[in-house]
């Protein structure tokens, strides 16, 4: 296990993008594996585009965009550790995660080939996610911050993500089975009076 710690540890500093990149599209896979399995019980009906989907978006989508923002971060000075902490988790928790959780959600709509369900699906889900995420990734990131070296740091937050990405599968998979139908797709409703006569028509044939 320990060598296995170091070998990791060696390829985060050799080939950051790569490594980071594939260490979230295993977690957000197998986020989406446990939500399926441990808390839906699909079992054999597992949606294993669901999970490719999921996979997808850490690797190629997360992945970068995250890898190059901690990059980022790290290169900004500041005057005192403290300052440095406060400043940081600031901008990762009010300037990246409201667009991350927007993004999220978004993109997923996409990917699942339903781009008139990305305004509805993030109006319905997108307070509660957000706030529940203040609640993990602010202590979460006080720490990482605080104490882990800066290359580590993604990997501590791909941990935590784990779980948070086995709660964003599932908040995922609830707004496309709630998500109201849009008008313009919604089938046109039949005037009663065409349903009043086709009521009259059946009761007329049982007569005869």
């Amino acid at each position: 296990m320990a060598s296995m710690l170091r070998m990791y540890n060696a390829a985060l500093q050799r080939r950051p993008m790569l490594t980071q990149c594939c260490t979230a599209a295993f977690l957000f896979g197998t986020g989406d594996v446990i939500a399926q399995q441990a808390v839906e019980g699909r079992g054999k009906k597992h949606d294993f585009l669901r999970t490719a989907r999921l996979t997808f978006y850490g690797g190629c989508l997360f992945g970068p965009i995250m890898t190059k923002w901690y990059q980022w971060l790290n290169t900004i000075k500041f005057s005192s550790p403290t300052r440095a902490v406060v400043y940081r988790v600031f901008l990762d928790q009010a300037i990246l995660t409201p667009a991350a959780v927007g993004f999220f959600f978004g993109t997923l709509s996409l990917l699942e080939g339903k781009p008139k369900e990305i305004i509805p699906r993030i109006e319905s889900a997108y307070a509660p996610t957000i706030i529940r995420n203040w609640g993990v990734f602010i202590p979460t990131q006080i720490i990482n911050f605080s104490i882990v070296p800066h290359h580590l740091r993604f990997v501590v937050v791909s941990v935590v993500s784990l779980f948070w990405n086995t709660y964003l599968s599932l908040a995922n998979a609830r707004q496309n089975k709630t998500t109201p139908i849009p008008i313009a797709d919604a089938p046109a409703p039949v005037p009663v009076s065409n349903a009043v006569a086709q009521l009259e028509a059946e009761v007329e044939k049982k007569r005869v």
